[in-house]
């Protein structure tokens, strides 16, 4: 459940990397997961500037990752506009107008976006590296001066509201936004990045306040420029400079309430029919971390017992055929989260029998463990897997974004990786002792019928 794969064979790398760089990379390099050097600039207004130069002649992605998601919106009644301004940011500026924009982003061969999770809010684009400057005047210029009028807010506002309820006639999107309302009774998780559709019905209203949002998180210090490509660290931190220097630094910070411990098992149920019976096991999980042993540890033990090659699979999927589809993992989040097990059931009947053969699994290895050999297997897999993703600007890219969210600082991933290696038998039955906790678990179900059948 990852965001992104995890990942990788040095020897290939470096050897690659080494071609591509420059001869002394494998010295500069030796013993990080990222076959490639990250250099960090912070300027003076607290906006951090990453460069990784890649062997892509004429190629660079630019992305610039806001520290803002939905974790953010501690206010109630305005939950839902980290999200809002993922569209807002298009709008354009008195320089730039929305159609100005997209032309001059044309002639850089790029096509710019947009997404948002908890935890952040993401721009990227890639495009001709020869453009590059006009990709940070045209960024700078939006970050910065953003333009819009009450009549565009209230267009954009409804345009969400749209696009919530396109998604919310899933029940999959139903059932997730139940869970985390279930989940969470106090921290900024318990509602998803859309919002509360109550307060995505009176957006159109807070047009006053999408201005106070903006002037708070808009800011260098929420945010990093990462540029990855046919650049030098020189050029990016001359332009950083260029066009971001005047960006004034903010003075608001958000507390985000802590959710206190869960104390028993919680149950949400959506009755619906027209999909087949369905329930996830939710367990509360810790924050992202760089620095301790358990979320790695996780990671190795929910590829063990819940992927698709797992004994478990094996069982329910293949041999019973009980189930169409098991998987269970933890999101990485700033703050502790959850590790999910979801399953998507043939028949509804056998909800409690295959609920009750997960915690078998987990309850042999909570006692005995995992195979050496198979953890060994699966270390070099994770590390496999993330070798074969960063082989472009934006690949490149978008795995640092995700370690910048977390961690404001991209070197997260060499630490990160450097504590797989280190992932024990031991460890990975100390965290299924710690976090698979009855009461420390929200079940959510799908079925036709009024109540849930694992309650």
């Amino acid at each position: 459940m990852k965001k992104i794969t995890k990942s990788v064979v040095f020897t290939l790398l470096l050897a690659v990397s080494g071609t591509a760089l420059g001869t002394d990379l494998q010295t500069t390099q030796a013993g990080k997961i990222l076959p490639y050097p990250i250099y960090q600039h912070q300027l003076d207004n607290g906006l951090n500037v990453v460069t990784v130069p890649f062997a892509s002649p004429g190629l660079a992605a630019f992305y610039i990752v806001t520290r803002v998601g939905a974790r953010n919106e501690v206010e109630p009644g305005v939950t839902g506009f980290a999200h809002f301004f993922e569209h807002m940011m298009f709008r354009g500026t008195d320089r730039y107008s929305k159609e100005a924009y997209s032309a001059a982003l044309k002639s850089t061969g790029a096509a710019a976006n947009a997404n948002t999770t908890q935890d952040r809010t993401l721009y990227h684009m890639t495009g001709n590296a020869d453009k590059l400057e006009l990709m940070f005047e045209l960024e700078s210029d939006r970050f910065m001066n953003l333009e819009y009028s009450e009549h565009e807010f209230k267009t954009e506002a409804g345009a969400v509201k749209g696009e919530y309820t396109k998604n919310f006639a899933s029940p999959y999107s139903q059932i997730n936004e139940k869970r985390s309302e279930t989940a969470f009774t106090t921290h900024t998780y318990s509602h998803t990045t859309m919002g509360y559709f109550k307060d995505i019905v009176d957006m159109p209203n807070q047009y006053e306040y999408s201005r106070k949002f903006f002037e708070r998180y808009y800011r260098p210090e929420y945010n990093t420029v990462l540029v990855v490509g046919d650049v030098t660290p020189q050029q990016v931190n001359a332009l950083a400079q260029k066009y971001f220097g005047a960006w004034q630094r903010g003075s608001y910070k958000s507390v985000v309430p802590a959710e206190p411990e869960q104390a028993e098992t919680r149950y949400v149920h959506l009755q619906n029919g027209s999909i087949p019976a369905y329930f996830s096991m939710s367990y509360k999980a810790p924050a992202f971390s760089d620095t301790k042993i358990d979320m790695p540890a996780l990671d190795v033990l929910s590829s063990i017992v819940f992927s698709n090659t797992s004994e478990l699979n094996k069982k329910l999927v293949i041999e019973e055929q009980k189930v169409r589809f098991i998987g269970g993992g933890a999101f990485d989040s700033r703050d502790p989260g959850l590790f999910t097990i979801q399953v998507s059931m043939v028949e509804k009947e056998d909800m409690a029998y295959v609920m009750a053969e997960i915690e078998k699994a987990i309850a042999k290895v909570q006692t005995g463990g995992v195979d050496e050999a198979l953890l060994q297997r699966t270390k070099s897999n994770l590390k496999y897997g993330f070798a074969m993703s960063v082989d472009t600007p934006d690949a490149i890219a978008r795995s640092l974004s995700h370690y910048i969210q977390l961690t404001g600082d991209p070197e997260s991933v060499n630490r990160l990786y450097a504590l797989y290696d280190k992932v024990t038998v031991d460890d990975i039955k100390m965290v299924a002792n710690k976090y698979f906790n009855p009461d420390h678990l929200t079940i959510a179900t799908i079925s036709e019928d009024e109540q849930g059948a694992l309650k």
